[in-house]
């Protein structure tokens, strides 16, 4: 009873219950892991890095050349009419 049990113990451990895992890990979690990482995280971090990086990217560039650009053209036309003036 021991050899037969034990046999049918280790055949039914190697090979149903690792079959089951496999195909557990193997197929379910893998899909779901893959299908979370490929689709939400992904679209997640695209939305996120196109959305919200690149406004945000671009609204603090526009609006430092703005002021750049401003301050440039305030001092040139100031300095220019103070130099007509001055004539």
């Amino acid at each position: 009873m021991d050899g037969w049990m034990d046999g049918w113990m280790d055949g039914w451990m190697d090979g149903w219950m690792d079959g089951w895992m496999d195909g557990w890990m193997g197929g379910w979690v893998d899909g779901w892991m893959d299908g979370w990482m490929d689709d939400w995280l992904d679209g997640w971090m695209d939305g996120w890095m196109d959305e919200w990086m690149d406004g945000w990217m671009d609204g603090w560039i526009d609006g430092r050349m703005d002021r750049w650009i401003d301050d440039w053209m305030n001092g040139w036309i100031d300095g220019s009419i103070d130099e007509w003036i001055d004539r």
